[in-house]
């Protein structure tokens, strides 16, 4: 654990406005062959996408990067308020499947006129090393979210 900074320095938020109305960009983040389509930093592919969208269920989903790593992540859906509100666990899986540091993230959808703040909160990351990492991949992930949609 990074003993130099408090819980709160080992979170993340990330927001983006989306031109797309709350219910739309909510239908794009839990239908898996909508997730499959922009899941990921930029130019990144998905390779793999199972999600059992339901309090409870599980996901899991893989992404190949330019250079051909593959990477794994799972969690579990702990609450699901449609079109609110997102919430579930987050852990990249090691090369043997096994789940390493599990992160808690929530993702909420707030009407603006026409478009979507989505606003993107994960914690609690073991350093602020591993915030900043995910902080550059979520910002590029959404990047890629805001441009599909348009086209969803």
């Amino acid at each position: 654990m990074d003993a130099n900074t408090d819980v709160a320095d080992r979170a993340l938020v990330v927001s983006r406005l989306i031109d797309a109305p709350r219910a739309l960009v909510f239908r794009a983040w839990t239908q898996p062959e909508q997730v499959a389509r922009w899941w990921g930093p930029q130019g990144f592919t998905t390779i793999h996408c199972d999600m059992d969208i339901r309090v409870g269920g599980k996901y899991r989903c893989g992404m190949r990067s330019p250079q051909g790593t593959e990477h794994y992540r799972v969690g579990v859906y702990r609450e699901i308020v449609e079109p609110e509100r997102i919430v579930f666990t987050f852990a990249w899986e090691d090369a043997d499947g096994n789940p390493g540091h599990e992160l808690l993230t929530t993702v909420t959808f707030e009407e603006r006129g026409t478009k979507t703040l989505l606003t993107l909160r994960q914690r609690t990351f073991q350093t602020t090393d591993q915030r900043d990492s995910h902080v550059a991949g979520w910002t590029s992930c959404l990047e890629r979210f805001a441009e599909y949609i348009t086209t969803f």
